[in-house]
This record gives structure tokens, sequence and C-alpha cells, in this order.
């Protein structure tokens, strides 16, 4: 199969190789003679589409055609524009939900069981800055500790989450670092946190304490580097009060249902809305039906498909909040003066992705078939079971962070051209194609390429959830033993 129709409506199919021009290709019972050479996981025209008529791709309405297109011409930026316009009302239609056909599972993990309920995947010490200006001590005190305390039994490892921010800062930009920075200290993967704080930022340990709420004080340490006189000795000292304790936690087991999963994609390709986002919403149905969740972010990578999420709220409130979830994030671009539909970036045009709605229908279908439950603002932490939304940018590093943030113990990252990325949770790279998961094989952890040569969905749903298991209870990702653990907060307005 050299050529992939997603929807019988479409009137464009995808290449799965490289087309040759003048080589006859067929869909179905259709024969079709590529006019040029099409690059693999770009899009060839099934019908003749006159200017200003719609390109189809998954059953939608992709953009239009700015030029006459005949069959077999090669469909892309040069002959495509967006259909998009700006920020828009809309109507709520709900739609029932299919979801329920997936059966729920009794699978177990081995996890950590947390005093206040919360479960964990892995067993962890970290140092969190409250500023940017002690970054460097962190990385000490993490490099000193993990020396002093390497081969610990039950510590899966101790590290730092720097960022730039904690002071200088104004207004929404300040509480979103304090929030974020929180939610981390919070987060079930820690089994102890130190936060390390400078003493003069405006984000100091008092001031950052009042945003933190309740604290348990056996697994939360602070530290203020201007009161004491070697920060790096204080440091590491309080690291082996957090091991003592932490050290006596084991894996237990636990049910699927704990599971809390981020759903991200990055570098996508042609072939993302083909194989792996589908892959992973197949995957996000099946944790639902056994009562676990997942979370859906990228906001504007929501553009062109939003109705779809919203016809599948929950209920009216619900369906208001994807409503200013779009439209909020839309006004944050009008503020800026920046055009909203500024996307998809080069490297997925390079791959075959032409507008928003083609980058945006296929991005969506990381959340499946699923009911919304919820929608999550910037910094907010996961309540309900189910399929949730949640307010960040498209950007891999600051929506990652965010995923984790709001309470994802795991990331499933699809992605077609490649990236090592990887956050304060384990993030399982889930790739395209079966090149790039080969080639990239330092970088890749799950190879979705495989449904292009006739494996079931199905089946490589089963295999996800599998290797989802495994991960949470222990298994490292490529990012874990690359090193890849970086953190970046959202910054919106004014740096003093």
């Amino acid at each position: 199969m050299l050529l992939n129709r997603i929807s019988f409506h479409d009137n464009v199919a995808v290449a799965i190789e490289e087309l040759t021009a003048g080589e006859t290709y067929r869909v179905g019972s259709v024969s079709i003679t590529a006019k040029v050479t099409i690059p693999k996981g770009h899009k060839i025209a099934l019908a003749d589409i006159p200017a200003g008529s719609h390109i189809v791709k998954y059953g939608f309405p992709i953009g239009h055609a700015v030029e006459d297109i005949t069959i077999g011409d090669w469909v892309h930026s040069h002959n495509v524009k967006t259909n998009l316009g700006e920020r828009l009302e809309y109507q709520y239609h709900p739609v029932s939900t299919d979801s329920a056909s997936q059966q729920p599972t009794a699978k177990t993990f081995k996890g950590y069981l947390r005093a206040n309920g919360k479960v964990g995947v892995r067993n962890e010490i970290w140092i969190i800055p409250t500023v940017g200006c002690v970054n460097r001590t962190a990385q000490l005190v993490a490099r000193g500790a993990n020396e002093k305390f390497q081969g610990v039994k039950n510590i899966d490892g101790i590290y730092e989450f720097n960022h730039p921010y904690g002071c200088s800062q104004l207004g929404e930009d300040h509480t979103n670092t304090q929030r974020i920075l929180a939610d981390l200290v919070n987060h079930p993967n820690a089994a102890g946190v130190l936060v390390l704080g400078l003493g003069c930022e405006n984000n100091n340990v008092e001031e950052f304490k009042k945003v933190l709420g309740q604290y348990d004080d056996s697994k939360v340490k602070f530290l203020i580097a201007q009161d004491v006189k070697d920060e790096v000795e204080s440091g590491i000292e309080l690291i082996g009060e957090l091991i003592e304790q932490a050290s006596a936690d084991k894996r237990v087991d636990c049910s699927i249902s704990e599971l809390i999963v981020g759903l991200k994609c990055g570098g996508s390709d042609g072939f993302s809305g083909i194989t792996a986002n589908p892959l992973v919403g197949e995957f996000s149905d099946k944790l639902a039906a056994s009562s676990g969740t997942t979370i859906l972010t990228e906001v504007p990578e929501m553009f062109g498909a939003e109705t779809i999420l919203m016809d599948r709220a929950i209920n009216e409130q619900v369906f208001d909040k994807i409503v200013h979830l779009v439209n909020d994030f839309k006004k944050y671009y009008d503020d800026h003066n920046q055009p909203i539909y500024e996307n998809p970036s080069p490297g997925n045009k390079k791959g075959g992705i032409t507008t928003l709605e083609d980058k945006s229908l296929g991005c969506t279908q990381k959340g499946g078939r699923s009911t919304v439950v919820d929608v999550l603002g910037y910094g907010d932490v996961v309540k309900n079971k189910g399929l949730t939304l949640l307010s960040a940018p498209g950007n891999d590093m600051v929506a990652s962070t965010a995923l984790a943030a709001s309470g994802c113990q795991i990331i499933l990252f699809t992605t077609g051209r490649g990236t090592p990325l990887g956050t304060a949770v384990p993030t399982i790279k889930i790739a395209t194609n079966s090149e790039i998961f080969e080639r990239k094989s330092n970088w890749m952890d799950f190879d979705a390429g495989v449904l292009l040569t006739g494996q079931s969905m199905g089946n490589t749903a089963e295999q996800l959830l599998q290797h989802v298991i495994e991960v949470a209870s222990g298994s490292l990702t490529k990012s874990e033993k690359m090193g890849f653990r970086e953190i970046a907060i959202f910054k919106n307005g004014v740096t003093l």
C-alpha cells in the first residue's frame, strides 16, 4: 500500500513512500498517476479540485485550493491555504462517544502509594529552585548528593529542575512560576523535595510556602542559600535526610486506574495523524474505559478541530470551558499582535503537513473518542478521571512541563521528525514511522510505524499499554537514560 486515504470523504491521499512522477498508483478501485514526484508523507489529489474548493482529509476540510488542482497533483502549501479565521462563536452539539466499546481491564503496575493517596511511578529526590539565581547551586547539590548516596536502595535518582524565573516578574507570570513549582513539589513521582532559595528573590521561601500550602516536612525541606555558610554542603545534608525516609518506600501493585498520562506531540509529520496519534487515542480510550486519566494539551493545535472536542464535552459547562480555552488562547495571540494561525512549523511542512487544520485534525486524535470530562487552566492539577483538556501552548518544553505539573506521572510523546526531549516525568517517544524509529533508536521508545505495514490498531494499542505499564513499574525511557529532564515555564508579560 503506497497511498493512504484516511476517510472515504477525502479528496486527497497520503503517500506512504515517495511517489515517482509518471507512475500510476491505486487507492481502492481508483488509479492515480502522479504528475510530479511527491515526497513521503505528503498529499496527492484523488480528484480535480477547482480553485476555492475544500481540500478534505480526515473527512474534514483542511483548507481550500488557491488554484485549480487536478487529479495526481501534489497538494501542499504552494496550492492550499487555511480556511481559519479569527475568534468564533460556538454552539453545543453533543454527540455520543463510542469509547464505551473499549473493555475495562484489571491490569496493574508496580507504583509508589503515597500517604495522601496519590500514586507515583518513580521514587526520586527533586531539587526545586525558587529562583534562577541558584540554578548552578542546585546542579552542584544534585551532583554531590548523587555521588554521596549512589546505590541507596529504592531511590530512583536525585535531579534538579532549573528555570530562569522566580524574580523580576509581575502579575500572571509570577503566579505561573509559583504554581508550576508548587505542583512539582507536590508531585507523586517525588519521594522527597529540597526547595532551594536564594533569600532576596520575589519568590522567596516564605512567599512560596503561601502558594505551596500544607506539606509534609519529612518529605519537603527548605534551604535559603544566603542564610548558610556552605549552601552546597547544607543542601547535600538535607538531601540525606530526605533519602533516609524515602529509601523505606517500596513499589506495590496499583490499578491502572491510578495512571494519569499526558498526551503530547512534537516534530509531527504526514504520518502523525495516521499512525502514532490515533494509536495514542486508542490507548487513551482504553485507559479511560478502565477509569484511568489522560490529559490533552497544546491548545493552538486544537484550532480547526476544536468543535470535535467541544461536541464531546460531558455537559454544557465543560463545553463552555472548552470555548473559553480556545478563544482565550486566540486572544493571547491578538494581544501580542501576532497571527493566530502562524502554524505549522517548517519541519511540519517538510514532513507533509500543510495547514493548521491539517495539523490539528491529526493532533487531536491523541484524545481518542472519549468524552471530555474537564478543562484545566495553566498550572491547575487534574481532578477528574477520564479525558481532560489542559491550557498550554504547543511549545514542547512548556507543554510537557505543564502536563507534568498537572499531575501526569508519564507522558506519551508522538513524533515523526524526532526529538530527544524529556521533562520531570518519564516521557515515552512514539515514532510515527519505522524509519525514524530505527535511525534514532537512542531517542525512540515505541514504533507506531508498524501500522503502515499491516499490524492492527487493536494489537498495537495493547502493546503500547503494556509498554506504559513497564515504564510505570520502573523501566527507564530513552530520554531518562540520556538525562533529558528539562522544565520550562510559560511567560507572557514584563521582566523587570
